[in-house]
C-alpha cells in the first residue's frame, strides 16, 4: 500500500496543499470550517506527517547520531543507554548508525539527518576530517584524539591504562608477558599496547611478536585464539608467559575459559588482566583485575561538548582524555 501524502489529504479535503500544510502546522490563516475538513480528511486517510522532512526544512533534526561499525559488548550497551538518557534531557533524540561502509557513513554524517555526530567508527578516515570541519558539522570522536574548529574528541586514555596495568604486573613479579589485542589498526587496542611496551621497556622487557594474540575484543574469538596459543606451546614444550594482558574484559574472560579447558589455573599458574571493568568482571571466577573505564562520564562529556558545538559555543574545544583506575581482584597474584 502506497504511503499517504499531503497531496492525498489535499485532494480528499478539496483544498490546496498549502492549506493542508498551514492547518497541520497550526498556522492561523485557515478558516475554522476549512480546518475541520482538513483534519477530518487526514484522520480518514490515516496521514502521518514527515517529521524528519519538516525538521530539516527548519534547519534542525533535533537528532544526535552515534556512528559506529559495531555495538557488541557491554561497553556499547552502557554507552548508548547513557547517551540516550542524557540527550533526551537536552531535547534531542539519539539514532545509532551501524555501518562499516565508508561512503554510507560519510554520506549520513554529511546529509543533514542529524544535528551533530558522535563517531566511534574507524571507517571515518583522516582525509574525511577536513571535509567535516569545512562543512561545519559538529562532531565528537570517541575512538581517537581529534582537534578542529567543529571537531574534537572525548576519549579514554588507553595508553596510560596499558602502562598502569603492565607496571602493576611487573611490580608483583611478572617478567614474561602476552597481549591479547583487539584488531590491528584499532586506536584503543594499539594505544594499550604502546602503554604496555613503554612500561616494560623501562625494565628492558619486550613482548615478542609471537606473544601478540588477536582476540578481536570478543570472548569467543579470544577463547579460540588463546586455546590455539596454549596448544602450540604444549606441542613445542614451551613455557607459557606468566602474565596475559587482554585488550578488554571480554577477551580476558575468553582467555580464562581457555586456560581452564587446559587445566591451567588462574591466578596460580598465570595472571590475567583486562580493561573496562564491565559489570560481570567482579562476579566472574576468578574476579577480574582490570582497568575501570569511565564509560558514563565519557558519554556525558561527549554529549555536553557536542551540544556546545551545535549551539555555536566555544568553537575549537580542546580534546579531552579520561583516566581509568586500576581495580585489583583475584585474577592476578604476586609471584614468589
Amino acid at each position: 500500500m502506497a504511503k499517504i501524502t499531503i497531496k492525498d489529504v489535499a485532494r480528499e479535503a478539496g483544498v490546496s496543499i498549502s492549506t493542508v500544510s498551514n492547518t497541520l502546522n497550526n498556522v492561523d490563516v485557515v478558516r475554522e470550517k476549512t480546518r475541520a475538513k482538513v483534519i477530518a480528511a487526514a484522520k480518514k486517510l490515516d496521514y502521518t506527517p514527515n517529521l524528519l522532512g519538516k525538521r530539516l526544512k527548519k534547519g534542525s533534526s533535533k537528532t544526535i547520531g552515534l556512528f559506529t561499525n559495531s555495538v557488541k559488548g557491554p561497553y556499547f550497551a552502557l554507552l548508548i543507554d547513557t547517551l540516550a538518557d542524557y540527550s533526551e534531557k537536552l531535547g534531542y533524540n539519539t539514532n545509532v548508525f551501524i555501518s562499516g561502509d565508508h561512503d554510507q557513513v560519510i554520506n549520513n554524517i554529511r546529509g543533514n539527518i542529524v544535528d551533530g555526530a558522535l563517531i566511534f567508527n574507524g571507517t571515518v578516515l583522516q582525509e574525511d576530517l577536513a571535509v567535516l570541519d569545512s562543512e561545519s558539522i559538529p562532531s565528537v570522536f570517541l575512538d581517537r584524539r581529534i582537534a578542529g574548529k567543529y571537531l574534537t574528541s572525548v576519549t579514554f586514555d588507553s595508553r596510560q591504562a596499558g602502562y598502569r596495568v603492565a607496571d602493576y604486573l611487573y611490580q608483583i613479579g611478572h617478567r614474561d608477558f602476552a597481549y591479547i589485542y583487539g584488531f590491528a589498526g584499532v586506536y584503543d587496542s594499539e594505544q594499550r599496547l604502546y602503554g604496555i611496551q613503554e612500561a616494560l621497556a623501562q625494565h628492558h622487557i619486550r613482548i615478542a611478536a609471537a606473544d601478540l594474540i588477536e582476540g578481536k575484543f570478543e570472548e569467543d574469538a579470544s577463547f579460540q585464539a588463546v586455546s590455539e596459543y596454549i596448544a602450540t606451546h604444549l606441542r613445542q614444550q614451551q613455557a607459557l608467559p606468566t602474565a596475559f594482558i587482554a585488550g578488554n574484559d571480554n577477551s580476558a574472560i575468553g582467555a580464562i575459559k581457555a586456560f581452564k579447558q587446559f587445566g591451567i589455573k588462574v591466578p596460580a599458574d598465570v595472571s590475567v588482566t583486562g580493561f573496562d571493568d564491565i559489570y560481570v568482571s567482579q562476579y566472574f571466577d576468578p574476579p577480574l583485575t582490570t582497568i575501570n573505564n569511565p564509560v558514563e562520564e565519557q558519554a556525558f562529556r561527549s554529549l555536553k561538548t557536542l551540544n556546545q558545538l551545535m549551539l555555536g559555543e566555544n568553537v575549537s574545544i580542546p580534546s579531552a582524555e579520561l583516566s581509568g583506575r586500576l581495580v585489583i581482584r583475584e585474577s592476578t597474584k604476586q609471584l614468589d
